[in-house]
Formats: structure tokens, sequence, C-alpha cells
């Protein structure tokens, strides 16, 4: 996977970008990176720092780094938002801006005649 666009540091082997810690080395195609979902997952960095040519000094810097950046929220915070986003947890609903409603005022005339037409904000 490429670095994602926001990259907040970038060391030797390992980046601090926004989809979390990715390895520089392109032609690993991701399978070394860490999401920021997971940054907090003492399995999976232990399993990520113990594999061969993974600098640890450099891999260290990135975990501080991307910790600082992205705190741990609370276990429970995603799966609360996935729920909502499902419709199963309801969220207090608020009432919209109503918009004039639009009116077509081309009934009995040719299209080709009309005045053309643009949405303005």
């Amino acid at each position: 996977m490429a670095l994602h666009r926001d990259i907040f540091w970038i060391g030797r082997q390992w980046a601090v970008t926004g989809a979390g810690i990715q390895a520089v080395d392109q032609r690993l195609r991701g399978v070394l990176d860490i999401d920021i979902a997971r940054l907090w997952d003492e399995g999976l960095v232990q399993s990520r720092r113990a594999k061969p040519g993974v600098n640890a000094e450099d891999f260290d810097r990135a975990l501080t780094m991307a910790r600082e950046r992205f705190p741990e929220t609370a276990v429970s915070a995603p799966f609360l938002a996935q729920l909502k986003a499902l419709g199963v947890v309801e969220t207090p609903v608020v009432s919209p801006v109503v918009a004039p409603a639009m009116q077509l005022r081309a009934e009995g005339r040719l299209a080709r005649f009309l005045p053309q037409w643009r949405v303005r904000r």
C-alpha cells in the first residue's frame, strides 16, 4: 500500500502517517503496517517488532510518535459509532433546515426554448 498522503514523521524504515505506522519500503505492500485503531494492541506491536529485518530503534521511535499523535480511545467508542451508523442505537433527531420546495414551471413549453438553469448556493 502506498504511503498515506498525510505524513507526520518519517524515519529510515518507518513513517507515521494519517493511516498509522507504515513501512517506508513500498515493496512490502503494507504487510507490516499498523492501523491507527491497532496502535495500542501490544500483541500486534510485538509481532511486528520481532520480524526479521525490522530496525527496532526506528520502529520504537515511530510507535512513540504515533501514540502521541493518536491517543488511545475507549474500546467501546468505535463499536458504538458503528452501532449508531447502522441505526441500532438511536440518536436524537435534529430537525434539518427546511429548504423551499422546487417549482417546475415548464408545463406546456418546448424544452429547447426554455432558458438554461443553474443551482445557486
